[in-house]
């Protein structure tokens, strides 16, 4: 009851200050509970428009699956959808639980299946924005190059309030600031909170990040390329 109430308060204020509210993600294990939550928290804020956001991991391979049935509730019950896009960040564990409780794991089997899943869920967004808002939260540019090409196909403005890009504070800054030089929306996540519980958020980001192969080498280079640049 009490979670229930945090949540209540929580979303109510975001209404009322007509602020997008983004929830992050849990274990699978947790996740259901969390999607019913969220759920009711989307059928009464976003009548008018996304306040309420889930986050969907589509390192996943269900969690289009549970896009599709979320529309479908959408539509018969009238009200919209806000899904921040992430590939995930507890990898390890899901698969160390799957293999101790002997059921399938839900991650998919390979990086290149999370890559197609992240990039295929984007895609069915942007194709039912009438009734689902964006975050795509990611560091990796070719996701991002991918959703750009698909505004500039359908014709969709870059600032449209329908579609956010987002990276972590201090993480891919040369892809929020080339994002937002072309007009488009971007939020950069910053990490609030005692340190014993924020570091091992920033290690998880910092891990998911290697995965991107050559990106963090490459993002230090642009790095000491500014830095001279800024002392010429």
């Amino acid at each position: 009851d009490r979670v229930v109430g945090r949540f209540e308060t929580t979303c109510k204020k975001a209404y009322d200050l007509d602020v997008p509210l983004l929830i992050d993600a849990e274990e699978s294990w947790m996740q259901d509970a969390a999607d019913e939550l969220v759920e009711e928290m989307m059928r009464k804020y976003n009548k008018e428009k996304a306040i309420v956001f889930n986050t969907l991991q589509l390192y996943r391979w269900d969690r289009m699956d549970y896009l599709k049935e979320l529309h479908a509730k959408a539509l018969k019950e009238d009200f919209k959808i806000g899904i921040k896009t992430v590939r995930g960040a507890y990898m390890e564990k899901e698969n160390e639980r799957a293999l101790e409780y002997n059921y399938a794991t839900p991650i998919c089997a390979t990086k290149s299946e999370s890559d197609s899943n992240y990039d295929e869920t984007v895609a069915y967004i942007v194709e039912h924005l009438d009734r689902i808002s964006l975050f795509s939260g990611t560091h990796n540019e070719l996701s991002s190059y991918k959703l750009i090409e698909l505004m500039d196909q359908k014709g969709i403005s870059h600032n449209d309030t329908r579609i956010w890009f987002g990276q972590l504070y201090g993480m891919s800054d040369h892809i929020s600031f080339n994002l937002a030089e072309k007009g488009f929306n971007v939020a950069k996540y910053l990490p609030f909170g005692p340190v014993r519980d924020v570091m091992p958020y920033l290690i998880r980001r910092a891990e998911e990040n290697t995965s991107v192969a050559g990106q963090t080498n490459r993002e230090l280079e642009l790095i000491k390329k500014e830095r001279l640049r800024r002392k010429i």
